[in-house]
């Protein structure tokens, strides 16, 4: 795709598209402040980009028909999420519609190269299987804070070896098509906006609970990413005083008193402590826990999971609590690996927040869980390479 909107205009019609599907020009001039004569010429420029077709004839409201136009078909957007533990890799079309979705273990520590050569032979077996005859934008995220709009990770706690490495740049000449690249939790937070449970929200908070613990932060529609790009990073705020040692360097962070290794962590102490034989049943089986391990034994009733979980969500709802109070968002929502904990962990957590927060701004706020699962994340990165192509020259 080399065309972009040449203006405003262009680029709000472009968006409105990809949010609603095809629609009539009528019923578009209906949601853009635009007379019928200019809405005419715009949709006509486009329509000579080749960013948009026409799509038949629309319901008749009275009077002449009015045609439906609709994103060109052919546009391919690749959403790249990339986990502490595996990377998922989507295809979607101008609609953001998940047309292939792989997924593969990968640790996130081997490196940029060995990572990215991992997300370029899944792109091209998406490719390969026909969903694409190339890419038009890719969008990437990545589990740490990202200088943003350069695409440069900065001293990520997780992610050793990837300190300034020009991802945007990289993947960009590799791919041959424009790339941007975010924090993987902005893009959970994106894709729970434009096709999950956040939909109809503009102030809100996206909670990802995996291998480490971040915030998207979602502001009158938007993202809000802070001066440097690092808003959102509530993993490193300080639970308990001179608690356990983080990665980042300090001390007492949430993720390393609740995360998806910590819990892991926990889970294996309790194991061979003798505090739950389910969880040493599992150890003794797999040599190792997680905390899909830990979901499954509380799902079977074992009291020492069950309280691993609940204490894990009074962490967690603790510094969502102070979130809410100082944010006062519309909802929130948490998602991530660690989500497979379901309602217990959600309790714990929405018992803390109401607890603590104040009734004006708790009175009537959904704590909830995501909607997509596995796929906000790659929903999100095509959503963020779109918004740039989408946007003016």
């Amino acid at each position: 795709m080399t065309a972009r909107p040449a203006n405003a205009h262009q680029a709000r019609l472009l968006r409105l598209l990809r949010d609603g599907g095809p629609n009539s020009r009528a019923q578009l001039g209906d949601q853009v402040n635009l007379s019928r004569s200019k809405l005419a010429v715009e949709v006509d420029r486009l329509l000579e980009t080749g960013l948009v077709v026409a799509d038949g004839l629309a319901a008749s409201r009275g009077g002449r028909r009015s045609h439906n136009i609709r994103l060109a078909p052919n546009l391919r957007f690749l959403g790249v999420d990339i986990g502490a533990t595996s990377v998922d890799v989507a295809v979607t079309n101008a609609e953001l519609e998940v047309l292939g979705h792989l997924n593969h273990p990968m640790d996130v520590r081997e490196g940029p190269v060995a990572v990215f050569e991992q997300v370029l032979a899944m792109a091209a077996k998406l490719k390969a299987s026909g969903l694409a005859e190339g890419f038009d934008g890719a969008g990437i995220g990545v589990p740490g804070p990202v200088r943003y709009p350069e695409g440069v990770p900065v001293a990520p706690p997780i992610m050793p070896g990837w300190d300034g490495f020009p991802v945007r740049e990289a993947l960009s000449q590799e791919l041959g098509c424009p790339v941007m690249v975010d924090n993987d939790v902005n893009l959970m937070a994106m894709g729970e906006q434009h096709a999950g449970v956040a939909r109809s929200v503009g102030d809100f908070l996206c909670i990802k609970i995996g291998t480490g613990i971040g915030c998207g932060i979602v502001v009158g529609g938007e993202v809000y990413r802070g001066t440097t790009g690092s808003a959102g990073d509530i993993g490193h705020i300080q639970v308990e005083a001179g608690g356990r040692p983080c990665a980042c360097g300090n001390k007492g962070c949430l993720e390393a008193h609740f995360s998806g290794a910590a819990l892991a962590r926990d889970a294996e102490d309790a194991a061979r402590s003798g505090r739950s034989p389910e969880l040493a049943a599992r150890l003794d089986t797999a040599g190792r826990l997680t905390a899909a391990d830990v979901a499954t034994a509380a799902a079977a009733g074992d009291s020492t999971s069950l309280d691993l979980i609940r204490e894990g969500g009074n962490r967690v709802g603790q510094v969502i609590a102070g979130l809410v109070s100082f944010f006062n968002p519309g909802l929130v929502v948490i998602g991530g690996g660690v989500t497979g904990l379901g309602h217990t962990l959600l309790a714990s957590v929405r018992t803390q927040v109401y607890r603590q927060s104040l009734p004006l701004a708790t009175g009537n706020l959904p704590i909830v869980l995501g909607e997509l699962g596995p796929t906000a994340g790659v929903i999100g990165a095509a959503r963020l390479i779109s918004d740039h192509l989408f946007s003016p020259a």
